[in-house]
């Protein structure tokens, strides 16, 4: 075992069997040894490949459909555009320069702003950033952002959200637990929690015993707090991640490690650990607080946003070997068998307001 393994058995041993949120939480985020707080997860060199670092076109078209939503709003003269959990921060550097061409009056008077919680990787950010146009700022929560209106993207950061896992025992639904094994390693189990009938979607009553279904109240309380601002000073929404866009039964919690599937507990604090984001669920809590909430595939909404159009005009003054390049960018976003449909958008915007709708939305 390393040395977080070592901690998390010991916190077994002294209090008992962990959530599987508390689990993932610790493997994540401890202070010393969580995976956010030392590895450098992105890119060709790291554990995943988010759709910014594939090609700047995603940042392009996200930033046209970011300022469509600004202008459905009636030009608020002072917003704020910002991104939570901006990674490297490509998108917001691809967003910004974009910006910067379509909409120079958002950009005269917008702040630009990044919610990321992790010293290192704001540290990155900031060189990424370095001379890319507007000034920006830093935020460790979203409740620090500019009280203004709110145009905001989330790429792949509600996946990094602790989730909570249950399993049907006996015609009980029994929230799952990570103990120790006879040789001392992690193992699963079931703990005495239970989740109520009422929080369970359709077909629950006939699904064998075994069946697991998640919840994640953490990402659901991101997506209120997010909800709850764009309701009271307006604005927009947008966020991409893997996920489903109905509630469904099924285990995805799992973990990646240069760029392949890994243990879950293996090596804790040296993998991605993740799961399957419910859409449906964020957009219910959207809806909760009065603002409309439409839902798409990636493909459906980058193929509707003109990312072959782009391509295209890209690809013009390109020779050969960048056409190529750019076609496998094109696929790798957008086709079926990539992120085009294992990854869905979900936008929010308050109702009334006469937005663009979300490309292919459901």
């Amino acid at each position: 075992m390393n040395s977080l393994a070592e901690r998390i058995a010991g916190q077994i041993r002294a209090a008992g069997p962990l959530s599987v949120a508390d689990y993932m939480a610790m493997c994540l985020f401890d202070p010393e040894d969580g995976y956010y707080t030392n590895r450098e997860p992105f890119g060709a060199a790291g554990d995943f490949v988010t759709a910014p670092e594939v090609s700047q076109m995603f940042g392009e078209l996200v930033a046209v459909w970011l300022c469509e939503a600004w202008r459905a709003a009636g030009c608020p003269p002072e917003a704020t555009v910002a991104e939570v959990g901006p990674g490297r921060g490509t998108l917001m550097k691809d967003m910004a320069r974009t910006l910067r061409r379509i909409a120079p009056d958002l950009c005269a008077g917008a702040d630009f702003a990044l919610v990321e919680a992790s010293p290192r990787l704001a540290a990155v950010q900031r060189a990424t950033l370095a001379g890319a146009g507007p000034d920006f700022t830093w935020h460790d929560t979203l409740d620090s952002l500019p009280d203004a209106p709110l145009f905001i993207v989330g790429n792949e950061i509600f996946d990094a959200l602790p989730l909570r896992q249950f399993v049907k025992r006996d015609g009980r639904w029994l929230e799952r637990a990570i103990g120790l094994g006879d040789n001392g390693g992690f193992i699963f189990g079931i703990g005495t929690a239970t989740l109520a009938a009422d929080a369970l979607p359709p077909g629950a009553a006939s699904k064998p015993d075994g069946t697991v279904f998640e919840i994640a109240p953490v990402r659901e309380a991101m997506m209120a707090m997010i909800g709850a601002r764009i309701a009271r000073r307006g604005g927009a929404g947008i966020f991409f991640d893997y996920g489903h866009l109905a509630p469904g039964f099924g285990d995805t919690f799992q973990a990646v490690r240069r760029h392949r599937g890994a243990d879950v507990f293996g090596d804790p604090g040296q993998a991605d650990l993740t799961s399957h984001v419910d859409f449906a669920a964020l957009a219910r809590v959207a809806q909760a607080h009065g603002l409309q909430a439409e839902m798409s595939t990636q493909a459906e909404f980058l193929l509707g946003m003109g990312l072959l159009e782009r391509a295209g005009r890209l690809g013009q003054a390109a020779d050969e070997t960048a056409r190529e390049k750019i076609a496998s960018e094109v696929e790798r976003l957008a086709g079926p068998d990539q992120m085009g449909d294992l990854f869905k958008v979900l936008a929010v915007l308050p109702t009334g307001v006469d937005a663009p709708p979300l490309p292919g939305a459901s």
